[in-house]
């Protein structure tokens, strides 16, 4: 096991919850989370009422490099200095100028919270090089809801297992069909194709839907992976994860804040995060001390 694991076991779920989230996602599990946060947003694109609102604006189809970067950016400030953080809290403010544009139901922003949360977990499960503790999860858990509360979402549930339940349920009543969902999902596949070079394109394409569970795949129209495919793709991730707990540990944490993002070669600006359109309005309305600056 890792010194930061060590760490991690000293510390108090409740109390020091932003400190494990940052040691667990930031130093022993920086790949895993950014792979299973990429895929928490994605199963919110299967919702319905959620793919209806991306694509009725039309900003998802648009420009969905530059809607990944500013999600990945404001998630990463909160995750890596704290929501209670200066940035954190200047990273919060922009997230709920974003969604105050739009009328979202309760529900499908607990759904997308949740997400944050039992995705990482499940997909620890299945290829994390170590099995994260009780203590990991519970920490996820508790950092999301106090983002949560801070964001005004209602009726968070008071522990872990009922948000997982909700989480299971919400999947099993709202994931369908929709035009809306299979355009938004196309989109998102292309746009991490769009990473890759173009002969290897096809097999990033296969390699995401491989990892899709049956439900997701039915949710956005996709054809279902061979199980050849599927067995590989398993397989690849499940022998990363062994090689990784021979490998030397990490002792330094990855933050995505201080690197490159597609969209912001030259750097970014919290407060600047988001379609062009509202830039300006919100800005005008920002404290003074929150204009510019990184």
């Amino acid at each position: 096991m890792s010194s930061t694991f060590e760490q991690i076991r000293t510390l108090d779920p409740v109390a020091d919850h932003q400190r494990i989230v940052f040691l667990s996602t930031r130093v022993d599990f920086p790949f895993d989370t950014t792979r299973s946060l990429e895929f928490a947003l994605f199963r919110s694109f299967a919702v319905p009422s959620i793919s209806a609102l991306l694509d009725r604006t039309g900003e998802f189809l648009r420009a969905s490099q530059k809607r990944y970067d500013d999600t990945d950016i404001i998630i990463s400030e909160m995750m890596e200095w704290g929501y209670d953080s200066e940035r954190g809290k200047r990273a919060l403010r922009r997230m709920n100028q974003l969604h105050g544009r739009f009328h979202i139901a309760n529900e499908d922003f607990l759904y997308v919270l949740s997400t944050f949360i039992y995705e990482p977990i499940r997909w620890n499960a299945k290829y994390g090089w170590r099995p994260m503790c009780e203590r990991e999860k519970l920490a996820l858990f508790y950092f999301w809801r106090e983002v949560g509360q801070r964001m005004g979402i209602r009726d968070i549930p008071e522990n872990s297992d009922l948000f997982e339940r909700f989480n299971r349920e919400y999947e099993e009543t709202n994931y369908r069909f929709t035009d809306a969902n299979g355009r938004i999902g196309v989109e998102t596949v292309e746009m991490f194709a769009r990473w890759f070079p173009q002969p290897v394109r096809f097999l990033i394409r296969k390699f995401m839907i491989a990892l899709m569970d049956p439900p997701l795949i039915e949710a956005f129209g996709f054809k279902p992976p061979s199980r050849v495919t599927r067995w590989m793709v398993d397989g690849a991730l499940r022998l990363r994860a062994r090689l990784l707990r021979l490998w030397p540990r990490r002792h330094r944490p990855h933050l995505r804040t201080l690197g490159k993002h597609r969209s912001y070669p030259a750097g970014y600006v919290i407060e600047q995060l988001g379609p062009p359109s509202i830039i300006q309005h919100a800005n005008e309305t920002a404290p003074q001390g929150l204009r510019g600056g990184f």
